[in-house]
């Protein structure tokens, strides 16, 4: 215990002894009861000291592939989904935000970390406590005696009323080191529902972009297949002419069933997205439908990533990371409090008499006083076990967060890097399917007039179909690598701006509660 605390505590108990000399009326000792009561959360709150770990985070000056630029430079709105120029996809956002299922479980977590907030913050107030009774007590009597020569017996009511007060005196900082670590858990359940949020949203952009995916197939898939009924039907009539074989007949009607085979598939993948985006939007999936279009309707919004040092404020995982680590330091203080004596201060007043008339006059009152002191001696290294415990739950956390750095900066790199090529992809895919389908034109046109093979029609054909599927997968790339980006960035999500709990090391300035 500090010095200051024992000077305090010793000038306080002097104080009282010359004041009251533990023979003042009873309303001065009632007034003593009470006063050692309201000043023992004075004395208490003394923090062993500071369980900071280092947390040596390596952090890059740049991105590897984000170029120069200056600090916050196109971050990620608050409601960046709006840039992708969809208004099927913003009413979406908006109900997943609403509806969601796992961000009410994560809102409905919050609920229950603050209530823990209220219980390890009981023990450093005084409790209070009023007891009442009526009793009707039977006792022998010694001193009076019948006939018989036995004791005849006695019997008189008892009332009573009580009101008890009791204190711990907090002189290590236990119950508010423990305080402090549920403060720190009930912040990272609201940063985990921000990450839940940013998640469900993201969910829903990229679902809805596969939902477009599939549509756009659909339509290479069905465009094609009309393309080959085409060729089929003018090979039938070749056939008939005695210009075209069996084998040129059987390879079209094989080219054809190919393609209406390649159908089902893309159905599938279609229905079950919108399934999935029913759930996120917190709908039957029998009740939801949704009206797609393609993806050549969807704008990418600009958006660089600033320097890597902001990304500690943009990204709530790091947040909730952060708050973990805070909750386990504190952990580890309230651990190592416990190896030292407890102080528990109990006043009791109260009434009470043989006559419920009399329950209320003077000489029916009472009172106690006591403080009691508890050290432990041996416990089987209980406390010392609880405290390797705690060492373990703040190394775990720290490495946690520290992962979570690191991830975050390699998110960020890897959808720069997913959403560079992808969109060199798409241009260079575009370039692919023109002249495709030019030289299936070409081709199909020449068959008409009898001057090329259908061996050279069907590969002109495959060749067109791979690179339009290859198109929309380069679409879709793209798409999904931009929402990863604003994922990765921390998708819009604002911080709270007060100071973090966690010291800056390395230069770092760490992210704010």
């Amino acid at each position: 215990m500090p010095l200051f605390h024992l000077k305090f505590l010793d000038g306080i108990c002097r104080l009282w002894c010359r004041n009251f000399k533990w023979t003042a009326p009873g309303r001065n000792k009632a007034a003593l009861a009470i006063s050692a009561l309201l000043v023992g959360p004075a004395l208490s709150g003394c923090i062993l000291g500071s369980e900071r770990p280092d947390l040596n985070l390596d952090v890059p000056a740049a991105y590897r592939d984000g170029g120069h630029t200056a600090p916050d430079a196109h971050v990620p709105a608050v409601d960046w989904w709006r840039g992708f120029k969809s208004s099927e996809l913003t009413s979406l956002m908006d109900a997943a935000q609403l509806y969601n299922l796992d961000i009410a479980v994560a809102i409905a977590q919050i609920a229950q970390a603050d209530a823990q907030v209220g219980i390890n913050g009981a023990p450093l107030l005084p409790s209070l406590t009023g007891t009442g009774s009526a009793e009707q007590i039977r006792s022998a009597s010694g001193a009076s005696q019948g006939a018989n020569g036995f004791s005849q017996s006695a019997t008189f009511p008892q009332y009573s009323l009580g009101l008890t007060a009791s204190y711990m005196l907090d002189f290590w900082g236990k119950n508010r080191a423990t305080l402090h670590a549920a403060e720190e858990s009930a912040t990272a359940s609201r940063y985990n529902r921000d990450v839940v949020t940013l998640t469900a949203i993201v969910t829903v952009a990229n679902t809805y972009f596969q939902v477009l995916a599939a549509q756009d197939e659909l339509r290479v898939a069905r465009r094609n297949l009309a393309a080959a009924e085409r060729i089929l039907t003018l090979i039938r009539q070749q056939f008939a002419g005695g210009t075209a074989s069996q084998l040129d007949l059987s390879q079209q009607e094989t080219q054809v069933a190919t393609e209406r085979a390649a159908i089902p598939p893309l159905e599938i993948t279609l229905r079950q997205n919108i399934a999935a985006l029913a759930v996120l939007v917190g709908r039957a999936p029998a009740n939801f439908t949704v009206k797609g279009g393609t993806m050549t309707q969807i704008a990418v919004p600009r958006v660089t990533p600033g320097l890597p040092s902001e990304l500690l404020n943009q990204r709530p995982d790091i947040r909730q990371a952060e708050a973990q680590l805070a909750s386990s330091n504190f952990s580890v203080e309230s651990a190592r409090a416990a190896f030292f004596p407890q102080i528990q201060l109990t006043a009791q007043t109260g009434v009470q008499s043989a006559a419920l008339a009399s329950l209320f006059g003077p000489g029916a009152w009472f009172y106690t006083l006591s403080a009691g002191l508890t050290q432990p001696l041996f416990d089987g290294f209980l406390l010392e076990s609880q405290l390797k415990q705690a060492k373990g739950v703040q190394l775990q956390d720290l490495q946690a967060y520290r992962k979570v750095v690191l991830s975050a900066f390699s998110d960020v790199e890897k959808a720069l890097v997913a959403l560079q090529q992808s969109t060199l992809q798409e241009r260079l895919e575009v370039e692919a399917v023109a002249s495709a389908r030019k030289a299936f034109e070409v081709s199909e046109t020449q068959l008409r007039a009898g001057t090329v093979n259908l061996i050279t029609v069907l590969q002109t054909q495959q060749t067109l179909l791979t690179n339009e599927n290859a198109l929309a997968q380069a679409r879709l790339n793209k798409l999904l690598a931009a929402s990863s980006l604003f994922q990765a960035l921390g998708g819009g999500w604002t911080p709270a701006g007060q100071l973090s709990s966690l010291q800056p090391q390395d230069g770092v300035a760490p992210a704010a509660h």
